[in-house]
């Protein structure tokens, strides 16, 4: 695609999607398609679909509008993905997007197969809103429409940090700020700021934490009996890895969470000598070359002994 307006013709419903545990690129370039069709094609009858958004997007126009569950049998003409990295990974709305008439994938995974009849993956971009604010026409970007995207930029760089952020990026970002919108209340509400139990769980997991391979990978993890013991989930643990990541002298860090009885969530983050993206794919996840993530079953040492075996062998072939 070259414009969102080319897969828009002759279209009378469309339905909009994103992954599970949507984080801020998802809600942000899901939300800002959503505000773009709704300004500008009123004729489209839209829904978009998210999995129980965090209170921390409130800021972004219309959320009270998401639809969190199945709105009855549908068949949209069209159905957008935004940031789902593979099918599997698509949220709520699975059964809407395979009875679509005609399907679209928006996205920046490397590890993305491209599952649907068309797709827009740059796996060079910092994030699903970058890729999708390059498929909008610049001059319909108002202020309503630029906060979602801005958004998602600042959680997919980690506030312009990250690797991926290129000077596009910065630019991008630079004409999105021309709106007016107040860009530092979003970064200090939706990406830094912390309940006093999340600081306290984030605490406890960096007390806890292990440092394997002569110190190259740091460890943390943390048990369902824990979480229960803080009312928190999966949601209050933002942060938490790439925290880990900045330990000094460390290469890879790993975060572990029991979401069920020997069920895990893993997340990964690299400083650029590990491809953690390929570690994902292994164990059935997917991601970046410096953050992806996969789930994992067992216990919390087969978990982080399976993953480290991983991590090790790619160490060995960059020595070799």
């Amino acid at each position: 695609m070259k414009n969102i307006a080319e897969i828009l013709d002759g279209v009378k419903t469309m339905g909009i999607g994103g992954h599970v545990r949507p984080d801020g690129d998802c809600v942000g370039s899901c939300m800002a398609l959503y505000l773009y069709v709704k300004t500008y094609w009123p004729e489209i009858q839209v829904d978009v679909y998210l999995d129980h958004p965090k209170p921390v997007f409130g800021h972004i126009d219309c959320m009270d509008e998401v639809k969190m569950e199945l709105d009855g049998e549908k068949e949209y003409d069209l159905f957008v993905t935004c940031d789902v990295s593979a099918k599997d990974r698509l949220a709520i709305a699975a059964p809407y997007f395979d009875s679509a008439k005609k399907t679209a994938c928006i996205d920046h995974h490397v590890s993305n197969p491209g599952f649907a009849q068309i797709n827009h993956i740059r796996g060079e971009v910092s994030s699903a809103c970058e890729v999708l604010y390059s498929l909008l026409d610049p001059e319909k970007i108002n202020c309503t429409i630029a906060k979602p995207i801005y958004t998602g930029m600042v959680h997919d760089t980690g506030v312009f940090q990250y690797s991926s952020t290129s000077p596009d990026t910065m630019r991008i970002a630079g004409e999105l700020m021309k709106t007016g919108f107040n860009f530092s209340k979003i970064i200090d509400e939706s990406f830094y700021q912390k309940t006093y139990i999340q600081n306290q769980v984030m605490g406890r997991v960096l007390a806890e934490s292990i440092m394997l391979l002569d110190g190259k990978c740091i460890v943390g993890y943390l048990k369902k009996r824990d979480m229960d013991f803080y009312g928190v989930d999966g949601k209050d643990l933002d942060g938490i890895v790439s925290q880990l990541r900045l330990t000094q002298g460390v290469e890879v860090a790993m975060f572990i969470y029991e979401f069920e009885q020997q069920s895990f969530k893993v997340s990964l983050r690299s400083n650029g000598k590990i491809d953690v993206s390929k570690i994902a794919v292994y164990f059935g996840g997917g991601g970046h070359m410096r953050a992806a993530g996969c789930d994992l079953q067992g216990s919390v040492y087969d978990v982080i002994n399976n993953v480290t075996g991983q991590i090790c062998k790619q160490f060995q072939e960059t020595e070799n």
